[in-house]
């Protein structure tokens, strides 16, 4: 079960909202074994973050959990991705766009561990 968390310094509409989560729903397949299926989405716009000291810019916090292990690789082709999304649908600079996966052994759902 994959869950992909966004910290995002821009309003998002609705339809980018939707739009964007469609998509990392796509991308989320880069990752073996993972699919739309399991992936749980949440965005948090308007977050006041700061980058050198200056919140003046668009920036994204991204934070990708697993549960399990994946290949070095695929998380390097996801985050490639997930930048070029961002950029192109949320005009959030590739240069500020940080992002962060974490793998997780022991990963509850329905009463018990996965």
């Amino acid at each position: 079960m994959p869950f992909i968390n966004s910290k995002l310094s821009i309003s998002l509409t609705k339809e980018k909202e939707t739009l964007i989560k469609q998509k990392l729903g796509e991308l989320i397949s880069l990752i073996p074994g993972k699919s739309e299926q399991w992936l749980m989405v949440g965005f948090e716009d308007n977050y006041n973050l700061f980058f050198g000291g200056e919140n003046s810019h668009n920036i994204a916090f991204v934070d990708v959990k697993l549960s399990g292990s994946a290949p070095r690789n695929n998380k390097d082709k996801m985050a490639e991705s997930i930048c070029e999304l961002y950029e192109s649908e949320l005009s959030i600079p590739k240069s500020n766009i940080f992002i962060t996966f974490q793998e997780v052994s022991d990963w509850g759902w329905n009463g018990r561990l996965l």
